[in-house]
């Protein structure tokens, strides 16, 4: 069984700006805030978490569901 990734560097569509976040695992982040320029990141349509729009790893759910 393969580990599910517990961390994702999330990159900011306005200013570039990357930032590696740990995800939580038990509940949803729909919104993030770039810490260089404050945009307010929300996730894409048709995806379920921030970390699915602008992430390089999805989140733990997508994750688990991929699996099986």
């Amino acid at each position: 069984m393969m580990k599910l990734l517990s961390t994702s560097t999330i990159t900011c569509p306005e200013c570039g700006h990357s930032k590696e976040e740990r995800m939580p695992a038990d509940s949803c982040q729909y919104f993030y805030e770039c810490e260089k320029c404050k945009t307010r990141l929300q996730a894409k349509t048709g995806d379920c978490r921030v970390y699915c729009s602008y992430g390089t790893n999805p989140c733990p759910s997508i994750q688990r569901h991929n699996k099986l």
